[in-house]
């Protein structure tokens, strides 16, 4: 797989994920590393008893699961330079264990940067859904991507 230069993508282009259930191990090792441990995560009968009925994954797992899948759909390995923020990221509905969700990455804006050709701004929004095609988390990414104008038109940006 290569990675796609700022020059490659285009305003308006989507690009889906393949599908991610969140499981149960998901959550305890979330929770475990994030040191939250929330009854809504953590505490089945507590869970069951609250007004969403059962357990969910934490917001920040279902955004950490969103930023995987992005990689996965792999427009930007080795091509990425770093992350540049989020912004407006809403939780907008619960993640069930059990859940599959995609990641609908949307392309709002491309641009080489004026002061450093070798680079540009990819400016995406990114829409999480889950396996009945709501949205249930969404907000802007922006990353630091390689510009062609340094590597050449015939290069290749492999795997590392």
């Amino acid at each position: 797989m290569r990675g796609r230069f700022i020059e490659d993508f285009e305003e308006g282009g989507v690009d889906i994920s393949p599908g991610r259930t969140v499981t149960e191990t998901d959550v305890v090792t979330y929770s475990w590393i994030s040191g939250d441990v929330n009854p809504m995560h953590t505490d089945d009968v507590y869970a069951k008893a609250s007004p969403l009925g059962a357990r969910i994954a934490h917001g920040t797992l279902g955004m950490s699961i969103a930023t995987g899948l992005s990689a996965q759909i792999g427009g930007l390995i080795g091509t990425a330079i770093a992350a540049l923020g989020v912004e407006e990221w809403a939780f907008l509905k619960p993640i069930f264990i059990g859940d599959t969700v995609t990641l609908h990455a949307s392309v709002l804006s491309a641009r080489l940067s004026r002061s450093k050709p070798d680079r540009g701004v990819l400016v995406r929004r990114m829409d999480l859904k889950n396996q009945d095609g709501e949205i249930v988390q969404s907000g802007i990414m922006k990353t630091l991507v390689r510009s062609r104008a340094v590597y050449g038109t015939n290069s290749k940006v492999n795997d590392q």
